[in-house]
């Protein structure tokens, strides 16, 4: 970002067919783009998304140049967000196409184990654990600001290829904000953002809220479960019907009498076929005698 410059003010329909070409221009080198799509005006929706909205907005470091960022992103002009470990790229629309990139720092050792411990055996399933269903006091603990799963201000650190001077320019601000978005539906993405695992979560929960697992086995998903989470209808698999031993028996029996009925079938045929076959011939045999004997 450099010092005193500022571009002309660029409409949002300018902004978007711009980014519109872009996006054909890269997807035609074969870059698989990521856009943050918002329906309607709220930008987060889930409990995820609003509390990584909520951290946010709650720093007095970025309440300034947060509102021209929510603009961004309600417009559309984020058109590519990729995350990774303690990394976030993204290319914004703006008066030209500007590149950010944001690192957040991991959890530290010590706090997260301590979020694990207070967390522990008040999780009873991952489902429960994505989707933000949380109690009262387990909200607390990950929401903490200093104690809790959110990054604070010292743990961001930001930059972006437009020419605007302040450390959170507009276009930073809508990846922020695109990051609510990305966790209202990839919940998950923030575990992989602070470079924490999130099934240690689920490591100490009781036994009786958890199938037994292998040491090397993720915790199992229900059916049911993934269903609610994204949405879709699971068929459950068909299940075999268990057969008595005296029906399996009596269906074992039927099956020899029936091979052994087909088998006197192609007997008596055989028999059959050869009686006609010997009455055919016969005639011709009477025939030649008879000229023997006139001779």
């Amino acid at each position: 970002m450099s010092w005193g410059y500022y571009r002309p003010y660029v409409s949002v329909a300018k902004r978007r067919e711009r980014a519109e070409r872009k996006v054909k221009t890269l997807k035609k080198n074969g870059q698989i783009l990521k856009p943050v799509i918002i329906n309607g005006r709220t930008i987060a929706k889930t409990f995820w998304g609003k509390a990584w909205c909520d951290n946010l907005e709650s720093y007095s470091d970025y309440e300034n140049r947060l509102p021209r960022g929510r603009t961004y992103v309600r417009n559309g002009s984020v058109i590519d967000l990729q995350v990774n470990h303690g990394e976030i790229s993204a290319l914004v629309s703006g008066s030209s196409i500007y590149k950010v990139n944001i690192s957040i720092a991991s959890i530290m050792e010590k706090k997260w184990k301590s979020l694990v411990s207070e967390c522990s055996g008040k999780i009873e399933s991952l489902i429960e654990l994505l989707q933000g269903k949380f109690s009262k006091g387990i909200m607390e603990i990950i929401t903490h600001p200093e104690k809790g799963l959110f990054p604070h201000p010292k743990d961001i650190k930001l930059h972006c290829s437009c020419p605007d001077w302040a450390d959170m320019c507009k276009h930073v601000a809508a990846v922020l904000y695109g990051i609510g978005v990305r966790l209202d539906e990839y919940p998950e993405e923030l575990f992989l953002l602070r470079q924490a695992d999130h099934l240690e979560l689920l490591a100490k929960a009781s036994a009786a809220s958890l199938t037994t697992q292998s040491n090397n086995e993720a915790p199992s998903i229900a059916d049911s479960d993934l269903s609610a989470l994204f949405g879709i209808d699971i068929e459950p698999p068909h299940k075999q019907k268990t057969v008595s031993k005296k029906v399996a028996k009596k269906k074992l029996i039927a099956v020899k009498k029936r091979k052994t009925s087909m088998q006197t079938k192609k007997r008596v045929a055989s028999v059959k076929l050869k009686s006609i076959r010997a009455t055919k011939k016969l005639p011709m045999k009477r025939k030649r005698i008879t000229k023997l004997t006139t001779n």
